[in-house]
């Protein structure tokens, strides 16, 4: 069931889920042009849906000196994908191939952090982690939030693990369009009495007051390309707007900062606010000091669902500091508090390699042929380079090369 999902979703156009999906716009404000201005900000949280809760905890790693807590909605353990999309979908979401385990993805964190390209692993220690996983998910396998749970407690965190509400593959709020066990656009579950947004925050905060009956804040929409790196947010898969729910108290006075991520076929492109309006944050905003921090992400080859960077279809930077998702989310995140950013500054382009073919395979180089990319170093690359014919090929990944 999970299988059928998953290979249906990659091979689906996009424009396909939205046609069940009816948004309210009854809670959230509309939103206001303008810019992440400088807040006085106490801490810095982070939580998200599917791949954004992938996201979420690579940011959580890669920037534990930022981030002092996660809310996780169905997901797995740091960089379970390894740069794969088949690993993504197989092991990391099924169950079908070997992934590895919490405790080589926990040395993995430790060889990044020594290598500089995360930050301490130390530092997750005390951190307060809340993540969720629903009985009738069939798209994220129980194993594989488990290994999270896991992959946080050996690292010192404090997890708080609600795995028995029967939800579907979803974010849970009290105001939630969906059934409680539904996967289905827009992917906000309703399951009750039960409030599991207010659950999340009192673990993250120590306490929560009571959720606002009416909202008082607005609604900041800016353009994202100002803080990503090469200043083109489209390149990398995200959308022009981004969004922050600001409280009225927090224009003046100190507040926490909660960056919230979507799933994929959640993203504002396809969805519009469904998520801002219905995600039961906003309300708890108001009443805690509390902004929310709303990235978008939107499709690009190899990205037809509107998912974030979890396995490399981007970037095979995309679990590090330095990947461009990454350094975007963190550009506004220290924006809101008036923090310098990492300038958008465009990459250089790799270098065209000029060789015959024999070389480029006794070197370890690979390319795509025929719209099929080899992975350096297998069968198929050694096969294909079996000839002295020249090429000239750049690198666009530590194990993929293509024609210039």
């Amino acid at each position: 069931m999970r299988l059928r999902k998953v290979l249906l979703g990659l091979a689906t156009a996009t424009g396909l889920a939205a046609t069940s999906l009816s948004i309210s716009m009854a809670a959230v404000p509309a939103p206001q042009p303008g810019a992440l201005g400088g807040h006085t900000i106490t801490g810095t949280y982070v939580s998200g849906l599917s791949s954004g809760g992938f996201m979420a905890n690579q940011l959580h790693v890669a920037y534990s000196s930022v981030f002092q807590g996660a809310g996780i909605f169905s997901a797995g353990a740091y960089d379970c994908a390894q740069n794969s999309v088949n690993t993504a979908q197989f092991a990391c979401m099924d169950t079908f191939q070997q992934r590895k385990t919490p405790a080589e993805l926990e040395q993995l964190t430790r060889s990044r952090a020594t290598a500089g390209t995360v930050d301490p692993p130390q530092n997750l220690s005390g951190d307060p982690v809340w993540l969720f996983h629903g009985t009738a998910d069939q798209t994220v396998a129980p194993a594989v939030n488990d290994d999270l749970a896991t992959y946080y407690r050996d690292f010192g965190a404090r997890v708080a693990y609600n795995n028995t509400s029967a939800a579907g593959h979803a974010w849970v709020s009290p105001i939630g369009p969906n059934s409680c066990g539904s996967t289905s656009s827009p992917y906000v579950n309703n399951c009750g009495a039960v409030d599991p947004v207010k659950e999340m925050l009192g673990h993250l905060f120590g306490q929560v007051n009571p959720a606002a009956g009416a909202l008082s804040g607005k609604l900041v929409q800016f353009d994202q390309s100002a803080y990503v790196p090469g200043g083109n947010a489209a390149a990398v898969s995200m959308g022009r707007e981004g969004f922050a729910y600001v409280p009225r108290a927090c224009e003046t006075g100190p507040c926490k900062l909660m960056v919230t991520l979507h799933g994929c076929y959640q993203y504002y492109g396809l969805v519009g606010n469904a998520l801002m309006d219905k995600a039961y944050l906003n309300e708890y905003a108001d009443t805690n000091n509390m902004i929310v921090l709303y990235p978008q992400a939107t499709t690009m080859t190899g990205n037809p669902r509107g998912c974030w960077d979890w396995w490399g279809y981007q970037s095979a930077q995309y679990a590090l500091r330095t990947g461009p998702q990454m350094t975007a989310v963190v550009n506004m995140v220290k924006a809101m508090s008036g923090q310098p950013t990492t300038p958008p500054t465009t990459p250089p382009a790799p270098e065209c390699v000029t060789a015959n073919n024999y070389a480029h395979t006794t070197a370890g180089r690979a390319y795509a042929l025929y719209g099929q990319t080899y992975a350096t170093g297998s069968n198929q690359a050694l096969g294909l380079w079996n000839t002295f014919t020249t090429s000239s090929i750049r690198q666009t990944s530590p194990n993929y090369w293509v024609k210039c």
